[in-house]
């Protein structure tokens, strides 16, 4: 079993756990500083506990968005940039986004930053990276790893069940992005950290062993899948960049990311469109060796033997009521398609995708067969 806290201090990170709004590590570790805590209108109420005893300790300021459902765009950040003015000290309430802004305006000013996790849902809690949108786009900007991350079990295991699912699914994408990663390492030579990638295999074990006990709803469940979260952070910082924890599936995501931005409409769950797109490398993996072969294929048939179905995956995803088909997420066909053709532009990043989109196999019969599985 992976000892979380004792790992979290290799990287400098206090990963602390509390009840009632009690971090005591954490409360010391901010003692006579400013801190401005950064939340919505969903996660502002369940910061009150904590904001409550952390007013003993250090002087509090407050950042609510007005939105449910704040986007990490250009004009969030220049909103937080500005309202940390003063403040030694950013600590998000919440999840993803909130994560990614506080994260980065924490690097941008020089001050650190923390998180009280609000559901276990994404993987970037303690990864010096930020995805943000700008332009319209989906960039991948350097941050800062937290300094703290706060968990409540009680809190995360009342999170909505969808949401919990998002984070099993950000999880178990981790099969194919080190897929992904070890056969663009076969095909391009691109350098494959065997450091990083170990520790990542290590979390995705445990979490697919613990999958009866976070289906279940509970604390010990919601407690293995936050480690194995965290440890997805933790890969990334061995490796430097996102690789062991983002591929082909992360890019499908984004490209959908976008076109909702661009509709103007409410963005699914990452790991909910991860997920979907687990499930589509999973497929392409299964069937590579029906292709065309290509140079190097026999090595990459070798590698994509070890991966599950992409049946498995979207059992998984029913047991926490995801979506399994694009259909559900309120996308268009034509965007699915242009996804499966385009997506892997989104990165200069070998990953199943560029294999088959630029080596001839993404053919208009295999768009129409990954439409008829998926969309």
């Amino acid at each position: 079993m992976i000892d979380i806290e004792t790992l979290s201090r290799t990287y400098g990170v206090n990963a602390e756990r509390g009840a009632d709004g009690n971090f005591p590590r954490f409360f010391e570790r901010v003692r006579g500083k400013r801190v401005l805590a950064i939340a919505d209108r969903n996660t502002a109420p369940l910061a009150t506990p904590l904001l409550g005893r952390l007013g003993e300790y250090a002087q509090c300021g407050t950042f609510v968005f007005p939105s449910y459902e704040p986007v990490a765009d250009e004009r969030a950040i220049a909103a937080v940039k500005e309202a940390a003015q003063g403040y030694d000290y950013l600590l998000a309430v919440g999840a993803g986004t909130l994560n990614d802004i506080a994260k980065y305006v924490g690097f941008l000013r020089g001050v650190p930053s923390g998180i009280f996790a609000t559901a276990p849902s994404m993987d970037g809690f303690s990864s010096g990276v930020t995805p943000l949108i700008e332009g319209g786009f989906k960039i991948t900007r350097p941050a800062q790893v937290a300094s703290d991350v706060l968990i409540d079990l009680s809190v995360l295991a009342a999170a909505p069940r969808m949401m919990i699912g998002a984070g099993v699914g950000d999880i178990l994408a981790k099969d194919c992005c080190l897929t992904d990663w070890k056969i663009s390492s076969l095909l391009t030579g691109e350098s494959y950290n065997e450091p990083a990638a170990a520790l990542m295999y290590e979390a995705l074990g445990a979490c697919k062993q613990s999958l009866p006990a976070i289906a279940s709803g509970g604390e010990e469940g919601v407690a293995r899948l936050m480690d194995a979260l965290l440890v997805s952070g933790y890969a990334m910082v061995v490796a430097g960049n996102s690789r062991p924890a983002s591929g082909a599936e992360h890019h499908m995501s984004h490209f959908l990311e976008m076109d909702f931005l661009r509709r103007g409409e409410r963005i699914p769950l990452h790991g909910v469109k991860v997920g979907l797109g687990t499930a589509v490398s999973l497929y392409l993996y299964r069937t590579l060796s029906a292709r065309a072969p290509f140079e190097g294929c026999e090595a990459v048939y070798e590698v994509a033997k070890r991966l599950p179905s992409e049946e498995w995956e979207r059992e998984i995803l029913r047991t926490f009521g995801c979506p399994t088909r694009f259909s559900e997420l309120g996308v268009a066909e034509a965007t699915v398609r242009d996804m499966f053709t385009s997506a892997y532009r989104i990165r200069d990043r070998f990953t199943v995708l560029t294999l088959y989109c630029t080596y001839g196999m993404m053919t208009p019969a295999l768009v129409d067969e990954l439409v008829a599985c998926f969309y």
